[in-house]
């Protein structure tokens, strides 16, 4: 038992310093990650690093599932700081912590919301962890319905949006309205557009004033949610 767990600790060392390599590529070389590459820069034979990761989609699979997992805590960790009564500023708290966590990490947010990488098709254990930040959104919805401070907005949505809708309430957002959905998707959607025209230099010379345009655009897209002001 006791060489057993020594095995597995210098394996799971042995990975993670692997993992701590291929970021340092992700920020050189984007997900363009050769195994050999990483193997070479860790001082190992090339055929050995196939015993930790079987493949470059075993190891972009690893930062991605990583990735989701930082992020995710990041964002949950912002919403409960914030009173659970105060909707639109937990919504800022989160947003805030997602664009923070994209400057700090941009060649992991690139790699979890930019270019699909050619070849790479991420497996379904990828699912859940992706679903972390919507779901903090979706909890200030659910909060703002049970407390009677949120309203289902009164939209007339196309049917085949609505049923599209319906299927993803169904399945992952239960009893949520397909018009309240349809609105924290379009405010989910905006904010990594617009940390993302940020990240890739789309704004660099239109807005110098990166925290206030950031706060504004953010404070409408919770204008469109429905989210309460409390001034």
């Amino acid at each position: 038992m006791v060489a057993h767990t020594i095995r597995a600790r210098v394996r799971a060392g042995m990975m993670d310093e692997i993992k701590a390599v291929a970021r340092r590529h992700l920020a050189t070389d984007g997900a363009n990650l050769s195994l050999r590459a990483v193997a070479r820069d860790m001082g190992m034979v090339s055929s050995a690093i196939y015993r930790y990761f079987p493949s470059r989609d075993d190891l972009l699979t690893a930062l991605i599932l990583e990735a989701y997992a930082v992020l995710g805590d990041a964002v949950e960790t912002a919403d409960t700081g914030v009173d659970r009564a105060d909707l639109r500023g937990r919504w800022h708290a989160v947003c805030r912590a997602a664009r923070r966590w994209a400057l700090d990490h941009p060649a992991e947010y690139a790699l979890l919301y930019g270019s699909p990488v050619p070849g790479y098709a991420a497996p379904d254990d990828t699912v859940a962890p992706a679903q972390r930040p919507p779901e903090v959104l979706i909890g200030i919805l659910r909060d703002g319905l049970a407390t009677g401070r949120l309203d289902p907005p009164d939209d007339q949505l196309p049917e085949p949006v609505r049923a599209d809708l319906a299927e993803i309430a169904d399945a992952v957002f239960p009893g949520l309205a397909e018009s309240l959905l349809a609105r924290g998707m379009a405010g989910w959607t905006q904010l990594f557009g617009l940390i993302s025209f940020e990240l890739f230099g789309r704004l660099d010379r239109a807005v110098p004033h990166r925290d206030e345009y950031f706060d504004h655009q953010t404070g409408l897209m919770a204008d469109l949610i429905g989210l309460p002001r409390d001034d």
